[in-house]
């Protein structure tokens, strides 16, 4: 199935829009069943997998933290079924304002498959690698030193 900017663009501000609006059911319709969603280390316990766990946990954010989000802008590359956004992420009952990235990776069916969200933070100097915890950066070729 040939996929555009529009359905790629689409998915990405209506699963942010579920995310928001607590309701587990339609966050879960926007991914594949087996879809993963990548974190820095320590942050939200993840990778959470499986897309009813995923969408379970954002709707729990939502109750009790009275979390929203904002899609703030969005590139698209329909040729390799990727999206990037920026977005912001209001922690209201906390008080606090969280700002990043997420890649999302999609199947044929134009459900998300992927996310690997970045945040905008400062770095932990306690670490000696900065990276998504749980992902296969050896699988995927990813280097390991300059080039």
């Amino acid at each position: 199935m040939a996929l555009t900017t529009t359905d790629l663009e689409t998915r990405v501000r209506n699963y942010m829009d579920a995310c928001t609006s607590g309701d587990a059911a339609a966050v879960a319709a926007h991914m594949s069943r087996d879809a993963v969603h990548y974190f820095p280390p320590d942050m939200y316990d993840g990778p959470w997998r499986g897309n009813e766990y995923i969408a379970e946990r954002w709707a729990g954010l939502v109750r009790t933290g009275r979390s929203a989000w904002t899609v703030d802008s969005i590139a698209v590359d329909e040729d390799r079924r990727v999206a990037v956004s920026e977005w912001t992420h209001f922690k209201q009952a906390a008080g606090v304002i969280l700002r990043g990235t997420e890649w999302y990776e999609f199947d044929d069916h134009v459900l998300i498959t992927e996310i690997r969200a970045y945040y905008a933070s400062p770095q932990d100097k306690s670490l000696e690698r900065l990276e998504l915890g749980g992902f296969d950066y050896d699988g995927r070729d990813y280097p390991e030193g300059p080039t």
